[in-house]
């Protein structure tokens, strides 16, 4: 338990042999539960798992003189044994302790590890559901900054920040940095957190009312998955908690393929970006900000097909169509001038679901 609440962490491991264990031994006691999610590894980490889990309950039961801290962090699943909406892609094996063991039927991807932690947790009734990746990246010693404003009520959801602080940004990869900073861009766009920086941190926390308003069973099954989080968030009013924080660069390799992680991701926010704006300013309520936007990117679509057409006159006929080409470059100025006041509009809606804590 921390501060009253009861305190969830959610693990995906795949092929993370070497650090899995190593993240389950040194979690913090309040810490009540673990769902490790071995996502179908290759290697030794289902053992690893295993073997760490009963060495985190013998040091717990050693510490209080009997096998009562076993029991007490022993996982206690919902009436058909939590596993309901997880019967067909995993299987929750009994509890080692506090952690719960799960495995996959097939890979899944990260964001579907995730999402077996999160039906798990929700499933239990944790307070808040923390997420750690198994390659020991994370510093254990900041979650409780993340639960804080959980446990206080002052946030829905938090997530780790290593671009609020300049040591900690540059501690950042220079190639991890540039690609952070553009899918930062894209996020903030078809999020609507406008404020939130760092969407590809992993390290979060998310309180059970969250977790039961989100339609968790659409989560996005690949890398995205937490910038997919944050579109559901926005339209159902969630409250987001920037938490400036280090990341810790070790000898793990990442398992992304950028070539195909950029157009993946890409598509997703895009379509989610459509989805919010017709669910949230269309379906739910009218915003003029859904037309702005809409009619903005039309404008500037064909302000842009114009100055094309005409550069092609250009270039083929050797002669400048002065009055097309101012045409089409007023048109595009006018359509990026509605984009600009959708963005403004859109900022202001969701300026007071915003924190950053430093």
């Amino acid at each position: 338990m921390y501060r009253d609440s009861s305190v969830g962490v959610v693990i995906p491991a795949y092929n993370e042999e070497g650090f899995v264990g190593d993240v389950i031994r040194e979690m913090p006691a309040y810490v009540d539960r673990l769902y490790l999610i071995d996502d179908r590894s290759t290697d030794g980490t289902w053992e690893e798992i295993h073997d760490a889990a009963r060495a985190d309950r013998d040091k717990r039961a050693a510490e209080t003189g009997s096998d009562r801290a076993a029991a007490t962090h022993r996982a206690e699943l919902a009436p058909d044994g939590g596993t309901s909406a997880l019967s067909n892609r995993a299987v929750v094996h009994d509890p080692i302790g506090r952690v719960v063991p799960i495995q996959h039927r097939e890979n899944r991807g990260a964001g579907g590890a995730i999402k077996t932690g999160y039906l798990a947790a929700r499933a239990d009734g944790v307070d808040a559901t923390v997420t750690v990746d198994a390659d020991g990246q994370m510093d254990l010693s900041q979650m409780s900054r993340l639960l804080d404003p959980i446990v206080e009520g002052t946030a829905d959801y938090t997530k780790g920040n290593r671009l609020l602080a300049a040591e900690y940004r540059d501690a950042m990869p220079r190639f991890r940095f540039i690609g952070n900073t553009m899918l930062t861009f894209l996020t903030k766009v078809a999020s609507g957190y406008w404020k939130t920086m760092d969407p590809q941190n992993g390290y979060t926390a998310i309180s059970q009312d969250a977790l039961e308003a989100i339609e968790l069973e659409s989560l996005y099954e690949y890398y995205g998955y937490c910038n997919d989080l944050l579109v559901k968030l926005n339209v159902n009013d969630a409250a987001v908690a920037d938490v400036s924080m280090p990341a810790v660069y070790g000898d793990e390799e990442s398992s992304i393929t950028y070539s195909e992680y950029i157009p993946k991701v890409s598509t997703m926010l895009l379509k989610n970006f459509l989805w919010r704006l017709k669910t949230k300013y269309l379906a739910l309520d009218f915003h003029p900000l859904a037309l702005f936007y809409l009619l903005g990117a039309g404008t500037s679509a064909i302000g842009m097909v114009g100055g094309l057409w005409t550069l092609f006159i250009a270039l083929s006929q050797l002669t400048l169509p002065f009055l097309q080409g101012m045409a089409s470059f007023l048109v595009f100025i006018f359509g990026v001038a509605l984009l600009l006041f959708a963005m403004v509009f859109d900022m202001a809606q969701s300026e007071h679901l915003e924190t950053q804590v430093y």
